[in-house]
């Protein structure tokens, strides 16, 4: 079996979501959806952290020159690029 991409992978998780979400799958059914989320959970978030680790962005220094850099994430503490001033 192909291992399947981000968007089927994260489309699975979120029928799974709904399934769970309505409550009338019986007990045993929904801890086998449930583990089973939990595993396309973890694979979208490595698919996302792999992806992110091959993003650089282009930065424009004060004097127009363009530098490449490594992508940074956000912290909690910073979500946003200051904006100037």
């Amino acid at each position: 079996m192909a291992s399947k991409n981000f968007e089927e992978s994260l489309r699975d998780l979120e029928k799974i979501v709904k399934d769970l979400e309505k409550g009338d799958l019986p007990l045993e059914k929904a801890l086998k959806r449930f583990e089973d989320g939990m595993a396309l959970s973890k694979r979208c978030s490595r698919m996302l952290d792999e992806t992110e680790q091959k993003i650089s962005q282009l930065i424009k220094d004060s004097d127009g020159t363009l530098t490449e850099q490594e992508f940074a994430a956000p912290t909690p503490d910073r979500t946003s690029p200051s904006a100037p001033e």
